[in-house]
């Protein structure tokens, strides 16, 4: 678990300031993954990944399909990753109700980078341990086959059962799709925080958790915020599998990136005493 944790990777929101938190806040072995919102469009994440990557940092872009035009948007987005010396991105479909072009979801888009000259060594797809609020489980699980073979890992969205999540991981490499997969965790997220930022954003991959788990989080903000500790324990005996199915932590800090370092470092602390 030590070892996950001091290797986690942290999502952050392209908003007006982050970058500063960022790099107050976010030690350069933290890797970051920069969301992508239907409301803003590609450019906000593609110019904070790139500010950021020219600050030393690992970073990893979001793609939504939806909003990448054709195959010339495509090359443009690509040459720009190129340039930046960044290697990896996270494919999604992405919450625009329409495309805005030729890409329905996210299967077509990663076909479409598949098939041209890209820099990318590592990309990463979503995965649903439990059941998406607008999509069937049949065609999520039909998605993930189609998207795995263009993929090097998983990311799950936020569960807050432990066990179902452990079940979910077995049952994804039970049907034969073997890439490691990131747990996605809520970060140490204080109430005002949460609050202030899912005002300011629209529905994306960071947010999507409240409107699937509205009574936990109403019981979550009266106690004044999230603890992780929790759905770590949770996932302890899924640690310790042999087949290492769990690569890591992909920690969504809604940009409260302070506490959230504060919690990874106090966790890392329990893990070298041993408690």
């Amino acid at each position: 678990m030590a070892e996950l944790l001091a290797h986690p990777r942290y999502e952050i929101i392209p908003l007006d300031g982050v970058d500063e938190q960022v790099l107050e806040h976010v030690p350069r072995d933290v890797k970051l993954t920069v969301t992508v919102s239907p409301t803003k469009g590609l450019d906000p994440t593609l110019d904070l990944a790139e500010r950021l990557a020219a600050a030393g940092y690992e970073v990893v872009p979001h793609l939504s399909a939806r909003l990448v035009l054709d195959d010339g948007h495509l090359r443009w987005i690509l040459g720009r990753l190129r340039d930046a010396e960044i290697g990896e991105v996270f494919v999604v479909a992405g919450d625009a109700s329409q495309s805005a072009g030729q890409f329905e979801g996210a299967a077509d888009l990663l076909r479409a980078i598949a098939e041209s000259d890209h820099p990318l060594s590592e990309i990463g797809i979503t995965g649903y341990p439990e059941s998406h609020a607008f999509i069937s489980d049949e065609t999520t699980i039909q998605a993930m086959f189609e998207k795995a073979e263009f993929a090097t890992y998983i990311v799950s969205q936020i569960c807050f059962d432990p066990p179902v999540t452990a079940a979910w991981i077995e049952a994804v490499w039970a049907r034969g799709t073997r890439l490691p997969i990131h747990v996605g965790l809520p970060g140490p997220v204080p109430r005002t925080k949460l609050l202030r930022i899912s005002t300011r954003i629209g529905l994306g991959d960071s947010t999507r958790f409240l409107r699937n788990h509205g009574n936990w989080i109403g019981r979550a903000l009266k106690r004044g915020g999230f603890d992780p500790d929790r759905l770590v324990a949770g996932l302890e005996s899924a640690l310790t599998d042999t087949e290492r199915k769990i690569a890591g932590f992909h920690i969504f800090t809604f940009n409260a990136l302070a506490d959230t370092e504060r919690w990874r470092q106090q966790a890392l602390a329990r893990q070298r005493n041993g408690r």
